[in-house]
């Protein structure tokens, strides 16, 4: 093969390889658009929840409650990791705004080293900022899972086009 015929080979990104091509083929094993928006949108809701090393098995039960599609509630999950650690904190404030509560100064060292020496304790101490944040998420999953679904549905169906006339 000539160098020119190998630089004319494109080869396929990282987004095209481990999400495009994945929800390609989930199209073709019989999944319907609207279907795999609603996985995505779900996946979407659970991922973000305020709490860590639960979000892989809030995915799973909801996953096998509505019967959705696993391998696209796990990928979203995976792929949505460092914007669950974000909206941490966002989350928090939003709780404590709603229960008009005092702010509780966060340090990521602070909280791991609380947690590590005393949970017990911990949990006594930042329990009620857990249930800040569990409520703000709650209150924002319909609007999380609306949003993305109705966004995620006319691309979905342009990639089944797309995937049907090839």
């Amino acid at each position: 093969m000539s160098a020119s015929a190998s630089s004319a080979e494109v080869r396929p990104s990282f987004w095209q390889r481990r999400v495009v091509a994945p929800l390609c083929a989930q199209l073709t094993q019989g999944i319907t658009p609207d279907r795999l928006a609603l996985t995505i949108a779900i996946g979407t809701a659970c991922s973000v929840l305020p709490f860590f090393g639960f979000t892989t098995l809030l995915n799973l039960a909801v996953g096998l409650w509505l019967r959705l599609n696993q391998p696209v509630l796990q990928g979203v999950n995976y792929l949505l990791s460092a914007v669950q650690f974000a909206l941490i904190l966002v989350y928090v404030r939003a709780g404590e705004w709603i229960w008009r509560a005092p702010h509780v100064p966060l340090s990521v060292t602070q909280l791991i080293a609380d947690f590590r020496a005393d949970p017990s304790r911990f949990l006594r101490r930042f329990g009620w900022t857990g249930v800040h944040a569990g409520t703000a998420w709650l209150l924002s999953v319909p609007v999380i899972v609306a949003t993305i679904y109705w966004a995620a549905r006319p691309a979905i169906y342009r990639l089944a086009a797309m995937r049907a006339s090839a």
